[in-house]
This record gives structure tokens, C-alpha cells and sequence, in this order.
């Protein structure tokens, strides 16, 4: 059924969340078209996108089954897989977690139970501070804080968030080359299955770990999307599985429409 771009904008609040590509893209949408020119449907849509039809997995990957089957199925549909070598990608999580808490830290400071956020009331101004904040932030945001002030405070901004913003750009200039020569890029959603609940809460360097594969688009500002691949049969169930695809910037037409194939829509 279509659904009016116009109506969404007005009604944004009954705006019905669910579990395939179509809500993505009608936030897609939103921010993309005006009225006038919205596409009647996001099938049609990406359906009139003909990319070179080259699809590419570079040389950093979990090269599990359920990957390569996807992979294959791409091929299937007319996709021309090639090899590409992502130089820095070994860099990017250690320069994501530099970048990132240092913005973390950043912005929470205007969350203070004055300006903004929740309030604690204490002896005095000072003590207001620290009880909003202590009871307001759960562990990971405060330790992100801690990191982030760290890297940014004097004597170690050139030493830590300096060098990760030097590598941000190198993670740029790849992906650059890399799309000079190919329409997206494939790669697993995270290097492993699904974990179990609270498996690595104790150990956060670990869950950082499994972002490998994801924090390249943030650190260059591109588009990517993650989709359903299939399950993998640990311990006897089946855990998801995901694959990712990266797309130069204004390529979110060529990841709406590998994303169909890939879910069947």
C-alpha cells in the first residue's frame, strides 16, 4: 500500500514501526524527497536503480558459510563480486573508540540536572552536579565520559585524538578508492553470532570487538545498511546472522535495493 510522504510528516506520531526495509525507507523518504517528487512506492523505486552491478568482499572478513552464500546469491542475480583490499580497516575500531567517546564526553556535559536531563537534588550546586549525573548515566555512558575526557584533556590530545582523526581520514581516502572502482561493499555484520545475553557485559573490551566490521561508515560518514543472512547452529540453536553493505555517499538507492535481494522482498 502506498503510503503519502505528506501524510508521514504530518502524522509522524502513528507512523507504524516493523521488521522489514520498508520503514527505513520511508525515513529515507522523508528527508530525501519533497512532496511533489516522492515515488509512489519504494519497489518501483529501487527497482529503477541500475548500479554497474558489482558487489565486493574485501580481504578482512569472517569467512563463514552463511557469508558466502549470500554472496553467491548476489552473484545469481547478476552481481559481479571482486575482490578489494581495505588497507586501515585493522585501525578503525581503535580510531572509533577514540573519535567517539571524546563526542560522548562532549555532549554530555550540558547534562548536568540544571540545563538539561535528570535532576538530583543535593547540599549545594556541586553536589546537584554530581547526584544528577552519578544516578543519571548508567555505566557504558560514563565510561565513555571517562574515556573521552582522557583523550581530549592536555597532554594527550595529540597523542590519542589527534592520531585517530589522522586515521579517520586514511579509513576516507580507502573507501574512496574502493568506490572509485565498485558500487558497494560487503562484509558480515559482526565477526561472530549472536552471544548470549549478558555474556561479555563484564568484558567491554570484547563487545567493542564485534563493531569491527560496522564502525568504518561512521567514521566516514557513508551509508550502510545490515541485513538478515540466515542462522548458525551454536550449541544446538540457531543464532542470526547479519551482512552488511557500505555505499558511497548518496548511495542509499543501491542499499535499498541489494537489501531487498537479500531479504527476499
Amino acid at each position: 500500500k502506498k503510503v503519502s510522504l505528506k501524510n508521514i510528516k504530518q502524522r509522524s506520531n502513528g507512523l507504524y514501526v516493523n521488521n522489514n526495509l520498508d520503514q527505513p525507507f520511508l525515513f529515507y523518504s522523508i528527508t530525501h524527497f519533497e512532496d511533489e517528487e516522492e515515488p509512489e512506492d519504494w519497489e518501483r523505486f529501487t527497482r529503477d536503480f541500475k548500479p554497474k552491478r558489482r558487489d565486493t568482499r574485501q580481504n578482512y572478513v569472517f569467512n563463514g558459510e552463511n557469508f558466502q552464500e549470500t554472496l553467491k546469491k548476489l552473484e545469481g542475480e547478476g552481481y559481479i563480486l571482486k575482490d578489494v583490499s581495505f588497507k586501515n580497516l585493522s585501525y578503525a575500531l581503535a580510531a572509533y573508540y577514540v573519535i567517539m567517546p571524546a563526542e560522548v564526553s562532549s555532549n554530555m556535559a550540558r547534562f548536568d540536572g540544571v540545563k538539561y536531563g535528570l535532576r538530583v537534588e543535593g547540599k549545594d550546586l556541586n553536589e546537584t552536579y554530581c547526584l544528577s549525573r552519578a544516578e543519571g548515566f548508567g555505566k557504558e555512558v560514563k565510561r565513555r565520559i571517562m574515556l573521552g575526557t582522557y583523550v581530549l584533556s592536555s597532554g594527550y590530545y595529540d597523542a590519542y585524538y589527534s592520531k585517530a582523526l589522522s586515521v579517520k581520514t586514511l579509513i576516507q581516502n580507502d573507501l574512496e578508492k574502493m568506490f572509485a572502482d565498485v558500487d558497494v561493499i560487503a562484509t558480515p555484520t559482526a565477526p561472530t553470532p549472536a552471544f548470549k545475553l549478558g555474556e561479555k557485559t563484564n568484558d567491554p573490551l570484547q563487545m567493542y570487538l564485534e563493531d569491527i566490521f560496522t564502525v568504518p561508515a561512521n567514521i566516514a560518514g557513508i551509508p550502510a545498511i545490515s541485513v538478515p543472512s540466515g542462522f548458525a547452529s551454536i550449541e544446538g540453536k540457531e543464532l542470526p546472522l547479519g551482512i552488511q553493505f557500505f555505499a558511497p555517499h548518496g548511495g542509499e538507492e543501491r542499499l535499498f535495493s541489494i537489501g531487498r535481494i537479500c531479504t527476499g522482498e
